[in-house]
């Protein structure tokens, strides 16, 4: 475990990150494809090329061997409200790690790493957004210290009856 690297991405990496997107993408799509497009549909409209590019985004790699085995990708941006006060954010837009690899706190490690360069660049908070289908991720952003501060709700309208009276 103690030969890992965190680093950040460089264009010759964007095989090895390509296939990792595509397995969280088509993870997300199997677990519910209600919501999810297919990975094969956003691979034509996603590239995490393009976070290489961008200065606002981030992109570090767990390297073992020379392989990639992980990623962790964010944003910086500043949250605006018409209620709450502005407040610089960074935000986690993905973070995956090779299946024979996990549960070896690699993905903690890319997340540190993400948290400081946040904490470095003056972020006062990170989000992320994690869906219920996907425990695994709550139990690891739990761990790091995120908890929840707004319940997202959705209601499907197909099929479903209005019963509900006397509820307020």
């Amino acid at each position: 475990m103690d030969n890992i690297q965190i680093r950040s991405a460089v264009f010759d990496d964007l095989d090895e990150l390509n296939d990792m997107m595509f397995a969280l993408h088509d993870y997300h799509h199997k677990s519910c494809p209600e919501h999810f497009k297919t990975a094969e549909e956003i691979e034509q409209e996603k590239s995490i090329a393009r976070y290489l590019d961008i200065p606002e985004c981030l992109v570090y790699v767990a390297v073992e061997e020379k392989r990639v085995i992980g990623f962790i990708t964010g944003h910086f941006c500043e949250l605006v409200s018409t209620v709450s006060k502005p407040v610089e954010m960074g935000s986690i837009d993905e973070l995956y790690v090779l299946p024979e690899k996990r549960n070896s706190d690699i993905a903690g490690k890319l997340f540190r790493k993400l948290e400081q360069t946040f904490d470095d660049y003056g972020v006062q908070q990170i989000f992320v957004e994690v869906w219920d289908f996907n425990q695994g991720a709550v139990h690891f952003y739990n761990k790091m210290g995120f908890n929840q501060h707004i319940h997202w709700m959705r209601k499907s309208l197909q099929g479903e009856s209005s019963e509900y009276k006397d509820l307020f």
